[in-house]
């Protein structure tokens, strides 16, 4: 038997490549938690009497989120937490996650809210994506407009102060590059731990599990055995966001602790953007008066391209 090096008496079922570390099933999930609790202090994402929402999918990262901020919450008597689910509309895979989503937060008695695209927007995603079948932009380019603008209201609807995302690690690291591809590395001021509140409407976003890597989080699900969808939505393989994550896995394969080392050039990079004074500037859209960068929103400038406003 290979004991853990943690306790020194359980068996080890997992070799943390990056950290030389090798880990028992219950130190395993121990420090997922412990990384998370960090994270928030780290970059002081929570206060005491905050009311949190959470962003869940049904998916294992949501989920497993969802389980552990209710965890944390327990210990603030004055803090409250709800999940705020969104039916995008996609046949045969949003129903089974919503389900998911709704019977975990009947299992840790969380209260949630359902926003829907085609109560939001007029349309689902489905019929969004068979309207546009000759765009140059995948599904995947609209969904995540219209998902964040439907993640904003649901948190708001519900009062929220923060709202909790599930973006971890390698989600972190695959952004960076793919603004890079992209060219707008100075994208890197928008996508940071804690959102800098700069407007009134826009609930402040949070992100426990930005330094806890994809494939941990899936560990940690399948130890506390936490009920998640395991099936990939059926238009994630279009997006160039699949081609970066299989590089990144590559890479940090072959030198584990790639995926962090990219995290912390972000950071660093963000600060000294920051110091050198650019910024965000935030107004509000002139046709649905939510927050925007621009003179019009992102929803609004598809849902005018596809003629619905």
């Amino acid at each position: 038997m290979v004991a853990c090096t943690v306790c020194k008496r359980g068996e080890a079922f997992f070799q943390r490549a990056y950290s030389g570390e090798r880990l028992c099933k219950k130190c395993f999930c121990r420090s997922i938690e412990a990384k998370v609790k960090a994270t928030i202090s780290k970059y002081e994402m929570l206060e005491p009497d905050d009311r949190l929402a959470v962003a869940v999918s049904g998916g294992k990262d949501s989920v497993s989120l969802l389980h552990i901020m209710t965890k944390i919450e327990k210990g603030f008597p004055k803090a409250s937490l709800s999940a705020i689910i969104v039916d995008e509309g996609i046949k045969g895979y949003r129903d089974e996650a919503a389900e998911i989503a709704i019977d975990n937060c009947g299992r840790l008695g969380v209260e949630y809210r359902t926003v829907s695209f085609k109560d939001l927007y007029g349309y689902t995603l489905d019929e969004i994506v068979g309207m546009t079948r000759d765009s140059s932009l995948t599904p995947c380019s609209y969904c995540g407009v219209l998902r964040r603008k439907a993640l904003n209201m649901g948190a708001r609807s519900v009062k929220a102060s923060k709202m909790a995302t599930a973006h971890n690690l390698d989600d972190e690291a695959q952004t960076y590059l793919i603004n890079i591809i992209h060219g707008d590395p100075l994208r890197v001021l928008r996508v940071k731990p804690v959102l800098t509140p700069t407007q009134p409407d826009l609930v402040q976003r949070i992100k426990p599990f930005c330094e806890v890597p994809e494939r941990e989080i899936a560990l940690y699900a399948y130890v506390k055995r936490i009920v998640f969808q395991s099936v990939p939505c059926p238009y994630a393989g279009a997006a160039l966001r699949n081609d970066v994550r299989n590089m990144l896995n590559r890479l940090e394969e072959k030198h584990p602790g790639m995926k962090y080392t990219i995290f912390r050039s972000i950071e660093k990079l963000r600060n000294t953007l920051e110091e050198s004074g650019l910024k965000v500037e935030l107004r509000r859209c002139e046709i649905c008066a939510e927050p925007t960068t621009g003179r019009i929103c992102q929803t609004c400038q598809i849902l005018q391209d596809l003629r619905i406003i």
